[in-house]
């Protein structure tokens, strides 16, 4: 990794704890103590911490904002000056002001956290690709659950999604790899 390079932490929401605790099928229900450990890694190398959460216009909504599980879990909290974005889709990228806020920054690279596998880590990822982002997933730093409708185990999506991701918009890293990383720049 090398300079303009800023952690990007998704979806890090109460929602992922309560699904969790609740016994939802899940891959990585420990990411949040890699995350937390990759934020803190980041923010003393003086790397940029940007996040990204997803609000639902739905009232009553699990994400709505005036859910209880809306708030950032305790390892995806923002320190002042950190950037926030706020997106209704999947896309951290669309129709947030993400994208014009990297290439302020100098930022070239992202290194990508957070939930949900399947759904806004995927997306933003290739968004971020196609915007000409060099991207790298940290896999066990990613939450992936099932689709039960779909009768689609959790491991399943999770394992073809970062499959996708390695094979065209992303380098796919594991959280140890990731801090090694940081170890040899800082």
């Amino acid at each position: 990794m090398a300079d303009g390079t800023a952690l990007l932490v998704i979806d890090m929401q109460r929602e992922m704890e309560r699904r969790i605790a609740a016994g939802r099928d899940c891959v990585n229900p420990d990411a949040g103590v890699r995350i937390a450990a990759l934020v803190v890694a980041f923010r003393r190398a003086g790397w940029p911490v940007v996040h990204v959460r997803h609000a639902s216009d739905q009232p009553g909504a699990a994400l709505h904002p005036d859910s209880p599980f809306h708030p950032p879990m305790d390892c995806a909290g923002a320190e002042a000056g950190e950037a926030v974005f706020v997106k209704a889709g999947s896309s951290g990228f669309a129709g947030t002001g993400l994208e014009a806020h990297l290439r302020a920054q100098g930022i070239g690279a992202l290194v990508v956290v957070g939930a949900v596998a399947g759904f806004c880590v995927n997306t933003t990822v290739r968004a971020g690709s196609d915007l000409g982002f060099a991207m790298t997933v940290v896999r066990d730093a990613v939450i992936g659950f099932d689709l039960p409708e779909a009768g689609l185990p959790a491991r399943v999506i999770f394992d073809v999604t970062m499959a996708h991701l390695a094979a065209d918009f992303a380098q796919v890293a594991d959280g140890a790899e990731v801090m090694a990383r940081l170890r040899d720049v800082a």
